[in-house]
């Protein structure tokens, strides 16, 4: 990408709104009495307006102070605003509100016409910093835990409630020759099979997440390119980058969960077809009979079952206590920054080491991940 072309462009799109400069002339005390313009409401994105105005631009900012992150005087028809990034958000302000307003809509519409001239800038940026590790990594495992455990538990009480009500037949006359007797436990056992199928759905979406911020507290992934990477492996890959498979018990989890996976999770997902002729019954003599024979199914198929015909309650006790096992040993102090605390990931940390020190012990760990939490409400609440 050429930078220079890219930043003619820029200038071009946004004039006349230029930088402001010693011949700026400013009201006294204008840097801390500006007031917010409605108009400034609707700029683009804060990184794209910062990096547009001073990382392509050169605009001068004027650094952080109480509840501001960064300050861009501007000047527009020979009069002073800040472009700042305030705690409410970016915005763009001025000294005369709401004289200043129309002259405000006109630098927002300014700053959208240069932002999009900049766009191969920005995409090349994000290129840079993909190969890089000054990122960080969306941490989004104490969410998708509560959504596996909301499902976990509706399937604990329909099945409670079935072994309740196993017993119980409701008989309804319809005449004086003819009535009906339903069992309500069938249909609640149905329910929890269904409770138990969404469960699982969720568990294996909650462990794609979580295994790539495993692996990085593990030091398996450093850069932007090396979690791309771990992001669109296959399940079985994730498992591998965040437990080490050569543990026998490890190893034991790692192949029953992928017997679930395979003949349960993706049976269900794509179609309810299979890919081993489930869904084919074949003509003979003796009438339709399944494709898949009873001899081509291996030990582990019969304990978990085929396609939506399983045991819910093996495959969720497998669940449960694989659970208890990642969170154990080795892995317990990631459990502190990802679950406990919800703490997103920093790839910079991988590398400068803190993670590992981190990962020695659980002491380590909480004190760790308090330190951070604390410095995470302080800049989301811009208290720099």
């Amino acid at each position: 990408m050429d930078i220079e072309t890219v930043r003619a462009r820029a200038l071009k799109a946004i004039s006349p709104l230029k930088a402001a400069d010693a011949n700026t002339r400013a009201p006294k005390g204008f840097l801390f009495n500006a007031k917010r313009t409605d108009a400034g409401r609707s700029l683009p994105p804060y990184y794209l307006v910062y990096f547009l105005l001073v990382d392509l631009l050169g605009f001068k900012n004027l650094g952080q102070f109480e509840k501001v992150a960064w300050s861009v005087p501007v000047e527009y028809d020979e009069r002073p605003f800040l472009v700042e990034h305030r705690k409410f958000g970016l915005g763009v302000f001025a000294a005369n509100v709401p004289e200043d307003e129309a002259a405000a809509t006109e630098i927002v519409r300014l700053i959208h016409k240069a932002t999009k001239a900049a766009q191969p800038y920005f995409d090349w940026r994000a290129e840079q910093a993909a190969k890089a590790s000054k990122l960080n990594v969306v941490n989004r495992s104490p969410e998708l835990f509560e959504r596996l455990n909301f499902y976990l538990d509706l399937y604990d009480d329909r099945q409670r409630e079935a072994d309740a009500r196993k017993a119980e037949k409701v008989v309804t006359d319809l005449s004086k020759m003819s009535y009906t007797i339903a069992f309500p436990s069938a249909e609640l056992y149905r329910e929890a099979k269904w409770l138990g199928l969404s469960a699982i759905e969720c568990f294996f979406s909650w462990t794609e997440h979580v295994f790539i911020h495993i692996a990085i507290l593990r030091g398996s992934c450093a850069t932007g390119e090396d979690v791309a990477k771990l992001a669109k492996a296959e399940w079985a890959e994730k498992f591998k980058a965040a437990l080490d498979i050569a543990d026998p018990t490890t190893k034991r989890f790692y192949d029953q969960l992928a017997i679930v996976r395979r003949q349960l999770r993706n049976f269900v997902a794509h179609g309810a077809f299979g890919k081993d002729g489930e869904a084919f019954h074949f003509h003979s003599t003796a009438g339709a009979v399944p494709m898949l024979l009873p001899h081509r199914r291996d030990r582990a198929a019969l304990k978990f079952g085929q396609g939506v015909d399983f045991v819910a309650a093996e495959a969720i006790a497998l669940i449960r206590d694989f659970i208890d096992h990642l969170w154990s040993g080795p892995r317990e102090p990631a459990k502190i920054h990802i679950q406990d605390y919800g703490l997103p990931l920093n790839l910079t940390k991988v590398v400068n080491g803190d993670y590992a020190r981190a990962m020695a012990s659980v002491e380590a760990m909480e004190s760790y991940a308090d330190y951070q939490a604390h410095l995470n409400d302080r800049y989301a609440n811009m208290d720099f």
